[in-house]
């Protein structure tokens, strides 16, 4: 009885090792892993190896005695064929070598990795994964079933493709898949919207929530997966909070915690970002209407949202920093909205002064883009009709002037004081040696700078100190 009982313990144990295995036929390994576990000595002579499929054929032999002894046929070797037999070829000396098996989850095309464009052909389309396949091969294509047919006429999404297909081809639909995310990832994502996301903000408690919650997006190295997330949560809540001066404020803190984590690629979601950036860098309306219309609630109403819109830039600035060879084209595309929004002459303050913030982050050369531009855009913005270096000042001084009639006399200065802070970039484009610093400004330069940048702006640059080393930087190179 204890013989059965340890023949059926060691079998039970060889089972569980071929159960997880993932198979069906128990082998000579899986009895040796279960004697190690007993800690008994394992059986020798039996491996798992090109024999193990084939069945052990036992010999019987009656004794003398009339016992039975069973025992193994072996192959009987003939010595002279033994002796006679080339030598194998001798073996290669090891080496190592290293090669990227997968930069950032794409795998390079080099020798050591496998084709993908062969790997993808010499598979069937429903083992590819597309959602629609459309084949011109006939060695490759497979057909339709009923089932499938009638499956893709009654869903919505599949008919939509399957209206891009030519007549003849076969297709084949397969389902999307469902991106799964753990409890804990679920549990930390709403915390961390939660918290962002909170109303009252006001005491010290929602304010360590906030900060601890940011500094986690900032250093946490396993947020890899919630990164689509956080970025359709960043567009949903700019999109439907543009009145919510402080709830875009803690949202843009959040594109900049995530930008600022070095344990996240952030590349392939920088084009998904700089919607929302340039949405609050050039938006209508911010943080909806001033509470009264007293001169203190609008000047501090417009000081809140000029400040969001300076985040907002220096955000655009560091993307554009950072970013600079993932998207060689980010910086143009940037380039090409501003400049777009910079000649509708129909905007409002906010998007001008959101414009004029994102131009004074580029470099030099796509400031001149806009420079060729500024007589035209101040003429008009500023409705510089009839407006001379003579009477300039008495036209800003008067209220019923009509040079203000879409601007206020405040909102005039900020975009002027914009405008020269973004041709200040180009004082970098002199040399070193430039000797002009302490020169008087002529006649020529102010008739070629007000030519060039109009007359308010061009009166504001002529009382700088730095005035003549402006005008150079501005005619520099021509």
């Amino acid at each position: 009885m204890d013989v059965e009982y340890r023949i059926l313990e060691i079998i039970e144990q060889a089972v569980k090792f071929k159960r997880h295995s993932k198979r069906d036929v128990l082998t000579t390994d899986d009895v040796s892993k279960a004697l190690r576990v007993l800690n008994v000595e394992p059986l020798y002579g039996y491996y798992d190896g090109s024999e193990v499929n084939k069945a052990v054929s036992f010999s019987k032999v009656n004794t003398s005695g009339g016992q039975s002894v069973y025992y193994l046929d072996e192959e009987e070797v003939d010595f002279d064929r033994l002796i006679n037999e080339p030598l194998p070829q001798v073996p290669r000396l090891p080496t190592f070598t290293t090669h990227w098996l997968a930069v950032e989850g794409v795998q390079p095309a080099i020798i050591q990795n496998p084709n993908l464009n062969d790997i993808r052909v010499s598979q069937p389309p429903f083992i590819r994964g597309a959602i629609v396949t459309a084949l011109n091969d006939n060695s490759l294509q497979t057909p339709v079933t009923s089932t499938t047919a009638s499956a893709s006429v009654t869903d919505t999404g599949a008919s939509q493709h399957l209206s891009n297909v030519k007549p003849g081809q076969n297709t084949e639909v397969k389902p999307l898949v469902k991106h799964v995310l753990s409890k804990e990832l679920q549990i930390y994502f709403n915390k961390v919207i939660s918290t962002l996301t909170a109303k009252s903000q006001a005491d010290e408690a929602a304010q360590h929530m906030k900060q601890a919650a940011l500094t986690s997006l900032r250093t946490d190295s396993g947020l890899h997966q919630l990164v689509p997330y956080f970025i359709q949560f960043i567009a949903e809540q700019i999109t439907q909070n543009l009145s919510d001066l402080q709830l875009l404020t803690t949202i843009l803190e959040m594109i900049y915690s995530l930008l600022s984590n070095t344990s996240i690629f952030l590349d392939p979601y920088i084009h998904s970002l700089m919607p929302s950036i340039l949405t609050l860098l050039l938006a209508k309306k911010l943080g909806g209407s001033p509470k009264d219309d007293s001169p203190q609630e609008i000047h501090e109403f417009l000081e809140r949202t000029n400040a969001l819109r300076d985040f907002a830039a220096s955000l655009l600035d560091y993307v554009l920093k950072k970013f600079p060879q993932a998207y060689k084209s980010l910086k143009p595309r940037v380039t090409r909205t501003l400049l777009k929004t910079f000649l509708d002459i129909n905007r409002v303050f906010g998007t001008y002064y959101g414009c004029l913030k994102g131009v004074s982050v580029l470099e030099g050369e796509s400031i001149r883009f806009f420079l060729g531009n500024l007589n035209n855009w101040a003429r008009l913005v500023f409705n510089e009709s009839g407006i001379t270096l003579d009477n300039i000042e008495e036209h800003l001084n008067d209220d019923s002037n009509p040079t203000r009639t879409k601007f206020t006399k405040e909102e005039t200065q900020i975009l002027v004081d914009t405008v020269i802070s973004a041709l200040l970039v180009l004082k970098k484009d002199l040399p070193d040696l430039y000797e002009g610093k302490g020169e008087k400004v002529t006649d020529e330069d102010k008739e070629k700078l007000l030519e060039r940048c109009g007359v308010i702006i061009g009166f504001h640059i002529l009382k700088r100190d730095d005035a003549k080393e402006l005008i150079s930087a501005i005619f520099f190179g021509e």
